[in-house]
């Protein structure tokens, strides 16, 4: 492969003036050399050595992206459009930085931190860490890190985290219900920590600002097993009979309710209220089309990408949560709780 100094020799140029025009510095270069050197490199196929770059400079130029996964509920978490979006927003940053990005996906913490811990990236960015897993990695990797969606306590402390409205969200979307008359309202998630624990909160506030008590019937509980999720459904379907709406903590498994809900011959929205959370393309292409809370999902992997960006050359937010903001999307699985009444009656 011709090398740079081989390129400066034949076209009787400083090899200064031939790197500085193949990586973009031109300013001091004539515009007659300018097209001298790139249509030589055209020419002969050069193509950069981006190790001998990256050793000159420090830096790999890699971006590691790690996303801790749950195997019990996916087959593969890139199926998940959520996931998919969010990687595709942070490709795209850092493509248009000139970084690489390196996916690593295990449902292991172990496995993660042996990993990472070997890796010569510039800088991590980091999705579904739970529990005490931010302090963890922090112990083995002293590079940038950015995390997403992640709720690690004092592990927070040393990295920045770009999180979302979640609470808000959710407790716009209860509110909604209640502004249509319903009080019966449900909640419908797999866990009650991190993530869906916020949202969970916000679901409460709405319900207690309009002076309806809750109860633990109110809690939806999915199990999302492979082997357990459809029995899981058809249990929350007959439940769903003395409620009026249920607030899904996802797209997704507002979808898959749905689903079941038609199943067993109950429709949304004239038997059954059903919301979703993300604005994902479950909830555009469900029919009826879903209401939701909007989030920008590939926004925040840019967002997550430009913090750590901007982190590596030295300019880090001034702030160690990012929360980015949502809106309420109203569609058609909605339904004023006197017409619900109506249509059970008839």
């Amino acid at each position: 492969m011709i090398t740079i100094k081989e390129i400066a020799r034949q076209l009787n140029l400083s090899t200064t003036t031939v790197s500085n025009v193949i990586h973009g510095k031109t300013g001091e270069v004539s515009q007659a050399t300018i097209d001298r050197v790139e249509r030589f490199v055209r020419e002969v196929d050069y193509v950069p050595n981006i190790s001998a770059r990256n050793l000159a400079t420090n830096s790999s130029k890699i971006i590691g992206v790690v996303l801790k996964s749950q195997t019990y509920k996916y087959v593969s978490i890139l199926m998940d459009p959520f996931v998919s979006e969010l990687i595709s927003g942070i490709e795209e940053r850092l493509r248009e930085h000139g970084y690489f990005m390196m996916l690593y996906i295990s449902d292991d913490i172990a496995e993660i931190l042996k990993h990472v811990s070997t890796w010569n990236v510039d800088g991590l960015i980091l999705f579904y860490m739970l529990d005490d897993d931010g302090i963890r990695v922090s112990e083995k990797y002293a590079k940038p890190v950015v995390c997403i969606d992640t709720y690690c306590g004092e592990g927070l402390q040393h990295f920045v985290n770009i999180g979302l409205e979640d609470a808000k969200g959710m407790h716009d979307v209860t509110q909604y219900l209640i502004s249509m008359g319903h009080r019966k309202i449900g909640f419908l998630s797999d866990n009650n920590v991190n993530v869906d624990n916020a949202r969970f909160r916000g679901y409460r506030t709405a319900l207690r600002e309009a002076g309806i008590e809750y109860s633990d019937r109110n809690f939806f509980l999915l199990r999302p097993e492979r082997d357990e999720i459809d029995r899981s459904l058809a249990q929350l379907v007959e439940k769903a009979r003395d409620f009026t709406a249920v607030a899904c903590v996802s797209d997704l498994y507002a979808v898959l309710f749905m689903d079941a809900l038609r199943d067993h011959g109950i429709r949304v929205p004239e038997d059954l209220s059903v919301t979703g959370f993300d604005d994902n393309l479950y909830a555009r292409l469900h029919r009826p089309a879903l209401t939701t809370v909007h989030q920008d999902v590939a926004a925040r992997g840019r967002l997550a990408a430009q913090t750590l960006i901007d982190i590596l050359q030295g300019n880090p937010p001034a702030r160690r949560e990012i929360q980015a903001k949502v809106s309420l999307v109203v569609r058609d699985t909605v339904m004023p709780v006197e017409k619900i009444d109506k249509t059970r009656s008839e």
